[in-house]
């Protein structure tokens, strides 16, 4: 009997089938308005080495704080022109990068309003289940009035908040590390 993990007991190296359609480092394709803006990083393991196998996955609202609904048919969602997902895989060097648009605030759990945010998923050869998180972005994070990130410890919040990336404000830089001193929060849900 083998020792080593079959295909059912890991995600990867066979988790891109399937992903092509929707991996794309611009995910603002065809849309005529909105606020672009790119967000680039890595992905760490808990020694701080590169992932170079990982796929984010990015959840969004548009720049009005409304979501693509699940009922949308191919074609509502090709007239809306901005469906709010894709995929970007991490290259060699742990490394992502994607162009998006900044999403509007959100109604939270309790009727507020949620700052500016993106939900990502990673997924990772070897994770049996995707990790969830999420990016807020410096100006915006609303830690007063975000529901989510107030459950939060003060101290990890910095986690989940991009930092300026440059010149304009149009540049952010995250990065995912998955565990160790500086671990990213991640939610169950």
């Amino acid at each position: 009997m083998s020792e080593g993990n079959t295909p059912s007991q890991t995600v990867g190296p066979y988790f891109s089938i399937g992903f092509s359609w929707i991996t794309r480092a611009d995910l603002t394709r065809g849309t005529e308005s909105g606020e672009l803006v790119t967000i680039r990083g890595r992905v760490l393991d808990g020694e701080g080495q590169p992932v170079p196998d990982a796929c984010l996955e990015i959840w969004q609202a548009d720049g009005q704080g409304r979501y693509a609904q699940a009922e949308d048919s191919l074609e509502k969602m090709e007239a809306k022109r901005f469906w709010g997902f894709g995929r970007v895989p991490t290259n060699q060097q742990g490394e992502f990068s994607f162009t998006t648009l900044r999403p509007g605030p959100v109604p939270g759990p309790d009727g507020r309003l949620q700052a500016p945010h993106l939900v990502i998923s990673v997924f990772m050869r070897g994770l049996l289940e995707r990790l969830i998180t999420r990016m807020y972005f410096p100006v915006e994070s609303g830690e007063a009035t975000d529901a989510i990130l107030e459950l939060v410890p003060r101290a990890r919040r910095k986690t989940l908040i991009a930092r300026a990336g440059g010149a304009g404000n149009n540049l952010f830089d995250w990065d995912v590390c998955l565990q160790g001193e500086q671990e990213t929060v991640f939610f169950d849900c």
